[in-house]
C-alpha cells in the first residue's frame, strides 16, 4: 500500500460514486475499481458495500477513513516541511561571532534574518577568531563573524566592513588633552592587548603599526574581551588600540581618541565553510549581501562598508 491507494480510497469514500470520484482523480473508473479491489486484498478486509446503484462505506471502511484522511494530512505536511526546509525556512544556524561585532553588524544581521525566517533555530557562540576557524572546520558553526586574515583554504571570507582604530586611554591619561593621536606618541605606553594566538590578524596589525612608527610596544597585558581591555584601561594599567565601534562600550574611566594616520583600518569579515551544503545557511548568506548593500553603518561616522 502507498498513498496513492490512500488517495484513491479517500475520493470514493468521499463520493460514494466510482464514476465521481474517477473524475475527480483524472483517470478511468475501471482502474479506479480495479485499485481499490487491490487495497482491500492487501488489507483483507471489505472497505465498501456495492451495488450497481449505490457505494456505501462498511464499519471497518469508516473507521479506515479516518485513519487515511490522518496519514494523508501528515504526508503533506512532511511535505511542506521538506520543502521549507530545502528553502531554508527551517533548521538550524550556529553563528559564531567576536565580542566587537555585538556593537553593530550583528544586532543588524540577526534582526534582518529571524524577520525573513522565524522558524530556524539561532544558536550565537562568541568566540575568538582562532576559536571561530577551529569550530568551522570541525563542523561546531555553519558561520562565523571574524577578524581576517583567515588563511585555510577550505573556508570562505566575505569582507563585511572596515572601521578605524582608536586609542582607549585612561580617563586622567595626559594623552587626553589632544583630540589627535599620532601614532608616534604612543612610543611609551603600556599596552594592553588582544592575545595573538586568539585574534593573530588583529594582533599582527597592531604590532606592525608601531614598528613603522618606529617602536615595539611594551604588552604588559593581554585579555580575551573587549570589555576586559577597556576594564584593564580605565584602571591605568595601560592604554590599548580598539576597533572605533567599541567605543559603544561606555567606561566612565575610559577616553577614546582617534589615532593618526587615520586610515589606519580594521576588518570585519563573513566565513564559513566552502563545502558547507546547508539551505538555512545559503539564506542567512542572502541576508548578509543584502545588508551590506542597503545598510550605512556608523560608528561615530566613522564605519565603512567594504
Amino acid at each position: 500500500m502507498d498513498l496513492r491507494h490512500l488517495h484513491y480510497f479517500v475520493a470514493v469514500a468521499e463520493e460514494l460514486h466510482f464514476g465521481r470520484a474517477a473524475q475527480r482523480l483524472h483517470m478511468a473508473q475501471p482502474p479506479l475499481s480495479q485499485q481499490i479491489r487491490q487495497l482491500e486484498d492487501e488489507l483483507e478486509v471489505q472497505l465498501f458495500y456495492r451495488t450497481k446503484r449505490h457505494v456505501q462505506l462498511t464499519e471497518v471502511g469508516q473507521v479506515f477513513l479516518q485513519e487515511a484522511r490522518q496519514t494523508l494530512a501528515q504526508a503533506e505536511q512532511a511535505i511542506n516541511v521538506a520543502r521549507r526546509a530545502s528553502r531554508g525556512e527551517l533548521g538550524r544556524l550556529a553563528i559564531g561571532f567576536v565580542g566587537s561585532a555585538t556593537y553593530e553588524i550583528l544586532p543588524l544581521l540577526i534582526r534582518r534574518f529571524h524577520d525573513q525566517y522565524p522558524d530556524v533555530e539561532l544558536q550565537l557562540r562568541e568566540f575568538t577568531t582562532s576559536q571561530q576557524v577551529r569550530a568551522l572546520l570541525n563542523g561546531h558553526i555553519h558561520a562565523g563573524l571574524l577578524r581576517p586574515p583567515v588563511h585555510e583554504r577550505s573556508l570562505h571570507v566575505m569582507p563585511l566592513l572596515k572601521e578605524p582604530l582608536v586609542v582607549a586611554l585612561p580617563f586622567n591619561h595626559p594623552l587626553t588633552e589632544q583630540a589627535l593621536l599620532p601614532i608616534e606618541s604612543l612610543a611609551r605606553e603600556h599596552f594592553i592587548l588582544f592575545p595573538r594566538s586568539q585574534g593573530p590578524g588583529f594582533y599582527d596589525q597592531i604590532i606592525s603599526l608601531c614598528q613603522q612608527a618606529g617602536f615595539s610596544p611594551q604588552v604588559i597585558q593581554e585579555a580575551i574581551q573587549m570589555q576586559t581591555i577597556t576594564g584593564l584601561v580605565a584602571t591605568g594599567l595601560g592604554i590599548s588600540l580598539i576597533p572605533a565601534s567599541a567605543q559603544h562600550l561606555r567606561n566612565a574611566g575610559v577616553a577614546y581618541r582617534p589615532l593618526l594616520p587615520a586610515t589606519v583600518h580594521i576588518e570585519m569579515a563573513l566565513a564559513w565553510h566552502k563545502e558547507e551544503p546547508s539551505p538555512v545557511l545559503q539564506a542567512f548568506l542572502s541576508i548578509v549581501k543584502e545588508v551590506i548593500q542597503q545598510a550605512n553603518f556608523s560608528t561615530e561616522g566613522t564605519s565603512e562598508i567594504i
